[in-house]
C-alpha cells in the first residue's frame, strides 16, 4: 500500500499557474498507473489526468486539455501536475490516486474511481482574485 501526499500553493488567481506534487512512499509510483482528481464543492469527484506505468500517452479531461500537465519524477517517486490559466471554476480539492489495474487508454478508463487503491489526503486549490 503507498502513502500519497500531495502539496501545492493554495491560492492563484484567475488565469495563473500551479503546481501540484504527489509525493509516495511505501512503493514505487512507476508500478502503478496514476490519476490526479478533484472534487468541488457540492460536486462529484472527477478525473482530470492519468498517466500509465510507461509514461506514454496521459489522458486528459476535455476541460483541461492543453492547460494541465501530469508527469513523473521516478528518482523523487512523485507525480506532479502543472496547471496553467487557471479558472475559478476550478477551485476544488485535488487528490493523487494510484490503480494497478486501470488501463490508459481513455478518460472514461481513468474515471473508474473504484480501481484506485491508494489515495492521498487531497490539497485545496482556491482560484480566486
Amino acid at each position: 500500500q503507498l502513502q500519497l501526499v500531495e502539496s501545492g500553493v493554495g491560492l492563484v488567481q484567475p488565469g495563473g499557474f500551479l503546481n501540484l506534487s504527489c509525493a509516495a512512499s511505501g512503493g514505487s509510483l512507476d508500478r502503478y498507473t496514476i490519476g490526479w482528481f478533484r472534487q468541488a464543492p457540492g460536486k462529484e469527484r472527477e478525473g482530470i489526468a492519468c498517466l500509465s506505468i510507461s509514461g506514454i500517452s496521459p489522458q486528459y479531461a476535455d476541460s483541461v486539455k492543453g492547460r494541465f500537465t501530469i508527469f513523473r519524477d521516478s528518482a523523487k517517486n512523485t507525480v506532479y501536475l502543472q496547471m496553467n490559466s487557471l479558472k475559478v471554476e476550478e477551485t476544488a480539492g485535488y487528490y493523487c490516486a494510484v490503480s494497478a489495474t486501470v488501463s490508459v487508454v481513455s478518460m472514461v478508463k481513468c474515471n473508474l474511481i473504484a480501481e484506485y487503491s491508494d489515495w492521498g489526503q487531497g490539497t485545496k486549490v482556491t482560484v480566486s482574485s
